[in-house]
């Protein structure tokens, strides 16, 4: 049972703490926030122990971090783990562009420290079948994909201080929403060569950064592709992948995947579950943390990298910098090769 010290007291804290008091592996004992009281505050709840970043990071018996604070917030925490040699897991994104995410990676990498993100969506058992399914090549080459987030956050979410802003969340619906789904779809087609985009900002919302975006993509295997993102579709319903291929369409919805074979036959894994879609962004299990956790753990143990290293989600901030570059340059784009 390995020992966890938790660095961010905001929206998704409870959900680590949900996911740690449900596993086996580990447990969380400490807690440690930019703002002390907010920590001693959450500690006294639950019945933990309030840290600064350096009594963390000197504690032999805190055996991993995991950093959930906003991207902004992470270079010196990150910087004194890799110091003590502390294994990282940490929410999305690594950072708040493809630049600095990248430094945060190499840091970890030059140090051999493991880093893990959590991307909980690859742990959801619909997403694991069609995994398996794309990686044995049992539908057949991939033709298309769509990639949909028709998600949905009320200007309340937008007014909080930082939100939606470049200098804190590095953008808006791609980064911070869509990044979940990108990041599964990548996983299932392999890299996009070449985007082409429109983001903007609709009249839905009061916020810096892009709530809508729609692209097309190239995939660097020959597939085409398109992707809708936003934040201003009201209700909010579930994110899907659709994949079309040569013997069968795959569509995962939130927690259930549907197949059509070119055959007639028609199969469905998985159950259907709510995603954070609408206006509450919290509404998700927190069983799919749980195995982001646990993964990480027993990679720990095992000497194994977990099931998203931080090189890996590199690949995904890649796409994100590619599609709001040709938003913004009004041209096809390149995503770079990292």
């Amino acid at each position: 049972m390995k020992n966890a010290v938790l660095f961010g007291v905001g929206m998704v804290s409870d959900t680590h703490r949900l996911a740690l008091e449900a596993s086996s592996h580990a447990r969380l004992a400490a807690v440690c926030a930019r703002r002390s009281e907010r920590a001693a505050a959450f500690a006294e709840t639950h019945g933990l122990r309030a840290v600064t970043l350096a009594e963390a990071c000197a504690d032999p018996d805190l055996d991993f971090a995991i950093v959930a604070t906003p991207p902004n917030a992470r270079t010196e925490i990150v910087a004194a783990l890799v110091q003590a040699g502390k294994p990282i897991l940490m929410e999305k994104p690594v950072e708040r562009g493809l630049t600095a995410a990248t430094a945060l990676v190499e840091r970890c990498e030059a140090a051999g420290v493991p880093l893990g993100i959590v991307f909980q969506h690859r742990m959801r058992e619909a997403s694991q079948k069609l995994t398996q399914l794309m990686a044995e090549g049992a539908l057949g080459p991939l033709a298309m994909a769509q990639i949909d987030v028709p998600w949905w956050r009320d200007q309340d979410y937008y007014s909080t201080p930082g939100r939606g802003t470049i200098a804190q969340d590095g953008g808006g619906v791609l980064i911070t929403q869509a990044i979940h789904t990108l990041d599964l779809a990548l996983s299932l087609t392999g890299p996009v060569s070449q985007v082409q985009a429109l983001a903007r900002t609709t009249k839905l919302h009061k916020m810096e950064a892009e709530d809508v975006v729609a692209a097309g993509l190239d995939f660097a295997n020959g597939a085409v592709g398109t992707l809708t993102a936003t934040t201003a579709a009201f209700p909010g319903t579930a994110e899907s992948i659709t994949l079309h291929c040569a013997d069968a369409s795959a569509r995962l919805q939130s927690g259930e995947l549907h197949i059509h074979w070119q055959d007639g036959r028609h199969e469905t894994f998985g159950e259907n579950t709510e995603t954070g879609g609408g206006a509450d962004p919290m509404a998700f299990t927190h069983a799919w943390h749980q195995g982001v956790l646990d993964d990480f753990v027993q990679a720990l143990d095992a000497g194994r990298p977990p099931l998203v290293t931080g090189r890996a989600a590199l690949k995904t901030h890649a796409l994100i910098e590619a599609l709001m570059d040709s938003s913004l340059e009004g041209k096809r784009m390149k995503v770079r090769n990292v």
